[in-house]
């Protein structure tokens, strides 16, 4: 554990170093020089703003092109009416 006359422990908002304020009033980062009172304020996370899960996503079936469907039930239709034809002309 460290010391607790380091003072505060702090990660630069600009350099990403991390340091001890020394108990100083302006914590100053030691590389960068840049003063952590003056970091962008993040905004967290309140019990309010809850993310919910998003509604399951149905499945996506492949799309079928309608007129090759619309020609296999033609063709099938046709063979259909074809096959009884032939057999009267076998018998007769």
């Amino acid at each position: 554990m460290p010391a607790k006359d380091l003072g505060t422990k702090h990660a630069c908002y600009k350099c990403g170093s991390k340091f001890y304020d020394l108990g100083k009033p302006a914590p100053v980062c030691p590389k960068c020089g840049a003063d952590q009172r003056e970091s962008p304020v993040l905004k967290g996370s309140s019990p309010e703003r809850k993310r919910t899960p998003a509604p399951p996503r149905p499945a996506i079936e492949p799309e079928l092109d309608v007129e090759e469907v619309e020609v296999e039930e033609e063709v099938e239709e046709a063979a259909e009416e074809e096959a009884p034809a032939a057999e009267d002309d076998e018998a007769g």
